[in-house]
This record gives structure tokens, sequence and C-alpha cells, in this order.
């Protein structure tokens, strides 16, 4: 398989289904994002962060795979708000959620309760952790708009799942971030403001 298809020289790319679209349409802003994501938590693992961190990481890279997936799906029939295949699988649910959850309450059960803002930073695998949460951040509000757009009321659960996920998944980062510091001893810039 060729990496260059010459399909995209003209500013456009193609969905899943077919269908072709500019390349600043919302829904490749969306999964773009999520990519960014993905890469920068590869340039957290490649920068060396914790063992225990690795095997999350790598999870979660597969699982914004999948997410990236089901935003470059643009459901059936075009045009129809909110609409998506009954059967198409929601990328993520409850138990990615909950397995961030207990994640973040064994890595803050090993460091000091956080009084004050940080600057991001500490490490290169701490610093490319706050990278990675500050694109999630992005990548909520590039999907928020989507979605408001697709499904102005709010009808599919799965798009609420997703962005549930993403909300936590920057939570997530931020913990890491600060307990790869931790277990570098490595002392946290406070913000001075």
């Amino acid at each position: 398989m060729k990496i260059y298809t010459r399909g995209g020289d003209q500013g456009e790319t193609g969905l899943r289904r077919g269908l072709r679209v500019a390349k600043d349409d919302p829904r490749v802003e969306a999964y773009g994002v999520i990519d960014e994501v993905s890469s920068l938590i590869g340039m957290a693992r490649a920068a060396g962060v914790q063992p225990s961190s690795t095997s999350i990481l790598l999870r979660i890279q597969a699982e914004l795979f999948s997410i990236g997936a089901y935003l470059a799906d643009p459901g059936v029939p075009p045009g129809s708000p909110g609409q998506r295949e009954p059967d198409s699988a929601a990328p993520v649910g409850d138990p990615e959620v909950e397995a961030f959850e207990r994640a973040i309450d064994g890595m803050d059960e090993e460091m000091e309760p956080l009084r004050q803002f940080i600057l991001p930073g500490g490490s290169a695998g701490a610093a490319a952790l706050h990278l990675a949460r500050s694109v999630t951040r992005r990548a909520e509000r590039r999907i928020v708009a989507l979605f408001r757009k697709e499904d102005p009321e709010g009808r599919n659960p799965k798009n609420g799942m997703v962005l549930r996920y993403l909300n936590r998944l920057s939570d997530l980062l931020f913990v890491m971030a600060r307990f790869e510091n931790t277990r570098r001893d490595i002392e946290e810039t406070i913000w001075a403001g």
C-alpha cells in the first residue's frame, strides 16, 4: 500500500463510507486532534514514564484510535443530524472511564494533595503528559462543537460517552504527569500568580 494517494491534493479527504469533505471540516478537525493526543502520548512513552503508566498509555492509544474511527464515520444517511447506523459500536464506555478513575485514585494516594496551581513541566515524560493533557482539552472543545452541530439535542449516548472519556482522560494525564515527577523526586513549580 502506498502512503500517498494524491486524493487530498485539492484540500479534501475521505471519511468512512466514502464521503469526501474539506480538510477543515469540523469532523476532520475533531479526529485530527485525537490523532495529536495519541502522538503526544507516544512522545511521553518515548521520553520515559513509569512502567505502570506505559501500559495504561498504550491502552489509551488503542482506545483513541477507536474514537478517531468513530469520529471519521459520518453515519447514514449523510446529512441526517445525529444519526448513525444502529449497529455502530460505541468506541469507549463506562469500563474505560472507571479504569481511569481507579488509576487516578491509586496515583493520588502516593502524592501530596494538590493545594495550589502548578506549572506544567518537570521530567521530559511529565512535560509530554502535560502537553497531551492540554491537547486533550482542545479535542474536547472540537468534539463538543461537532456534536452540537450534528446532534444538538444530545440524543446519541455514544457521543456523550466519548466526551466523558476525554474529560476523564485529561484528568488522568494531569495526575500521571504529577505522579511521574513525584516518582522521579522532581519538585513541581508552583504558580506564583
